[in-house]
């Protein structure tokens, strides 16, 4: 029930939204010595603004998840510290780029990665990146992350071949840029649930991020569309200003003479360490429009609330709709926290590699609420494990929505994991 409610919301919205939009215009400040990366805070109406949104390294502890030096209440300076001791074991304590395809910026919180061009059989371009494969060997080869629950995903996936020149022709599945990102939040600590919502992007019912490449092996890979149906110089912005109407809204910037973009990193946790990752489409209106992503319609044939038994294609993505706010706050956490400044929930994720082998990019969202109870005592935190929150589920501190069951809110994002920062 909740997934339907959440998507009617967001599809009755005015189509007079569908209109070009270039980036955030004097809603994002922007840095002139960069290509167009985000400062550190949104002003104006946020919820309005095109494109990515704030990068992860925010004003505050609330917003920023990068961890502190190890120098810090020592008597020496980090100079004199050796090498973390994930540089040997990457299951340690320590950051790991588990995204390797690409050029990490720690600074700005970006990866840039390559662009591919691919064709629809009518020979229409199709813009695409690589993060995620079934296939081990691939992702060795290719740098990209290996999922072995992506091998359940054919019934969400939409289809292609290799073509001589060893480039993909898709059968199905298109995306159309053009509209424009739009949210009305609730009331002043009540933000979410929106009132109503227009994601920037919205796939055909045909579109899946996923895609089984029939004559490779029948290997399914996380190819989002970046682009759609756009020559080369439409859409080249190398240095940022990217124009919204033709290009994704993670998208910071996009060379197409190089074959590279560059995509906005979010933060997370997964089982208490701090993560990086790119969220790229969900499969309901709503959630794409929160998460400046696309809506991809056959992501709703993946198979949810299952999550690590046999033929599951999910990993679990926790998300909190009642947390603190303020990004001075430590404890901040949240949609409604996101809603009111801007800046995203900081919501934890299950598996990823390094830490467990059930890693998939196809994440099951399962949203929770601090009951009245929890927060009257002073229990409300900024929760940052799976087990911790089933724990409190399990105590009565957490519900799902509206005090309802706690499980599966029937909707899932493509959030493919970049870096663990330690």
């Amino acid at each position: 029930m909740l997934a339907i409610t959440l998507g009617v919301t967001a599809m009755a919205q005015d189509l007079r939204l569908r209109t070009p939009r270039r980036l955030i215009e004097k809603s994002i400040e922007h840095r002139s010595d960069d290509m167009g990366s985000l400062d550190a805070g949104p002003t104006g109406d946020f919820n309005k603004a095109q494109g990515p949104g704030p990068g992860p390294i925010g004003p505050g502890p609330g917003c920023n998840l990068f961890p502190a030096p190890a120098s810090v209440g020592t008597t020496v300076n980090l100079s004199y510290f050796g090498p973390p001791p994930s540089t040997s074991n990457q299951s340690l304590v320590g950051p790991v780029q588990l995204l390797k395809s690409g050029v990490l910026d720690p600074s700005k919180g970006t990866i840039t990665i390559p662009l591919y061009l691919g064709h629809m059989k009518n020979g229409t371009n199709v813009w695409y990146i690589l993060s995620d494969v079934s296939d081990p060997d691939v992702a060795a080869l290719l740098g990209l992350n290996f999922s072995a629950k992506m091998s359940f995903m054919a019934n969400a996936s939409r289809t292609a071949n290799l073509d001589q020149n060893g480039d993909l022709v898709f059968d199905k599945g298109t995306v159309d840029f053009s509209p424009v990102r739009s949210i009305t939040s609730g009331p002043v600590g009540q933000e979410f649930p929106p009132t109503a919502a227009q994601p920037g992007s919205i796939g055909d019912k045909d579109y899946s991020p996923f895609v089984q490449v029939v004559n490779a092996g029948g290997t399914i890979y996380n190819a989002p569309i970046v682009a759609f149906g756009s020559k080369p110089e439409e859409i080249n912005f190398p240095n940022g200003n990217v124009d919204y109407s033709k290009v994704h809204d993670q998208v910071v910037a996009i060379d197409t003479v190089q074959m590279t973009v560059t995509i906005n990193l979010i933060n997370g946790f997964s089982f208490g360490k701090p993560v990086w990752y790119m969220s790229m489409d969900t499969s309901i209106p709503l959630g794409a429009a929160i998460e400046h992503n696309t809506y991809a319609p056959l992501m709703a044939a993946i198979h949810l609330g299952g999550d690590d038994t046999f033929s599951s294609p999910i990993e679990r993505i926790f998300i909190s709709t009642n947390g603190a706010q303020n990004c001075a706050n430590p404890q901040r956490q949240g949609l409604s926290a996101d809603l009111a400044d801007g800046f995203r929930p900081n919501n934890v994720v299950g598996g990823i590699p390094t830490n467990a082998l059930d890693y998939s990019p196809a994440w099951d969202a399962q949203l929770f609420e601090w009951t009245a109870d929890a927060i009257s005592k002073g229990y409300r935190g900024q929760v940052r494990e799976e087990f911790q929150i089933l724990t409190f589920v399990q105590d009565g501190l957490i519900t799902g929505p509206n005090g309802g069951k706690f499980g599966s809110s029937g909707f899932s994002i493509n959030c493919a994991i970049v870096q663990r920062l330690n």
